[in-house]
């Protein structure tokens, strides 16, 4: 359970590329499948799909006597589902799996561990805690030790019958934290840069205040990641927008969805539950405003509440402000230049400089574009308050 607020975003990395619009196993996107995650058996000259992926993150604190690390590695494994593609080859299915290793006491670094995991080919994951500066750094290899076979150069599904899919991993710790490799704290930029991850990579998931789950993916996300809640579900085709996509699915033909149905049960219910969206949740993906927080973290003031100090003067929410552009960032400051307009909020991008949003007082639009969150942004030494 301690993982179950991760799940959601690691089941949309799971799913990821598992079948592509339109869905359809003749489809020729469909002929080459699973891009992401892939862990195959080890070609000769180490030419084909990875045999292993490497996590390396660092972990703060941990020495307490409760200190500990829980791992769960996840992934998919593909087999013959029976349905054929219209002159061409079966598709294959897959079935999700999921392995929780013990918990790894954390107290007394080094340590190394290697665990089987029986996921119907020979895998293992290596797991090594050792000293880094003042932090603990943690290494995951995970690894196909599966034989390769000749098979395999021509056949790429026969080798995915060998292989993990989707893989990914779900790490935890009590007593300790982990350190963001995005965005290190200064003391630990040394060491962070030294992590060396390999066909995968490691970020922050679940509560922003406790640190205390990663997710080590195959495609590269931001701290915290989520899915939006307005989704209804996945729809497995490269982070595509959902209101597209979906528009897109109402306009296969019947012959199109029977054959996308008949191959697949996931895609199966893909389909009937793009279908059946009513007029509300169709509505509720073309699209909402959403709060600044990847800008303004928890303990940072709110857009609408942070303030900067111009010229000695109190800049904030509501200044009537002068805009003086000097920095030649667009071709819109030709047209703003010496224009009267209104602060709209205070935002940091993520060096952590501050840019005043600001809509022009003369724009008709002011208004409706304010509604919408689409400002004009300039550096603080680009505005002149005008006294009231």
């Amino acid at each position: 359970m301690r993982f179950a607020v991760a799940e959601r975003v690691a089941d949309a990395v799971l799913y990821e590329g598992y079948a592509l619009y339109p869905y359809r196993p003749s489809a020729a996107k469909n002929q080459f499948r699973w891009q992401f995650g892939v862990l195959a058996p080890r070609a000769p000259h180490d030419d084909g799909e990875p045999w292993f992926a490497q996590t390396e993150c660092l972990i703060d604190g941990g020495r307490s006597a409760d200190s500990s690390l829980a791992v769960c590695v996840r992934c998919l494994r593909p087999g013959p589902a029976g349905a054929e593609s219209r002159g061409s080859h079966a598709w294959l299915e897959s079935v999700p799996r999921a392995i929780e290793l013990e918990e790894i006491v954390l107290t007394e670094p080094p340590l190394s561990r290697t665990f089987p995991l029986d996921l119907g080919v020979a895998v293992r994951l290596i797991v090594d805690v050792h000293q880094a500066d003042a932090f603990l750094k943690l290494r995951l290899r995970l690894e196909n030790h599966e034989p390769w076979r000749d098979e395999f150069a021509a056949d790429r599904d026969a080798m995915l019958q060998r292989s993990l899919v989707g893989t990914h991993l779900l790490l935890a710790v009590d007593g300790a934290a982990f350190l963001s490799l995005l965005d290190p704290p200064h003391d630990a930029a040394q060491a962070a840069a030294s992590c060396e991850n390999q066909y995968t990579w490691p970020v922050l998931v679940g509560d922003r205040g406790r640190r205390d789950l990663m997710l080590s993916s195959p495609i590269v996300l931001y701290d915290f990641p989520a899915v939006a809640k307005e989704s209804p579900g996945d729809l497995c085709d490269a982070a595509e927008i959902d209101e597209i996509l979906s528009l897109r699915i109402m306009t296969m033909t019947d012959e199109e969805k029977a054959e996308a149905r008949e191959a697949d049960a996931r895609v199966r219910v893909l389909l009937d539950r793009v279908e059946t969206l009513g007029p509300d949740a169709l509505a509720a993906l073309h699209g909402t405003m959403r709060s600044a927080d990847f800008f303004n973290p928890p303990g940072t003031p709110s857009p609408d509440q942070a303030f900067a100090v111009v010229d000695g003067r109190r800049v904030e929410k509501g200044t009537h402000v002068r805009l003086r552009p000097n920095r030649r960032a667009d071709a819109m400051d030709m047209f703003l230049r010496d224009r009267a307009a209104t602060v709209a909020g205070m935002y940091r991008d993520v060096d952590d400089r501050i840019y005043v949003a600001v809509t022009v007082d003369d724009d008709p639009a002011a208004a409706l574009h304010e509604s919408f969150g689409r400002f004009f942004y300039f550096d603080p030494e680009e505005i002149e308050v005008v006294s009231t």
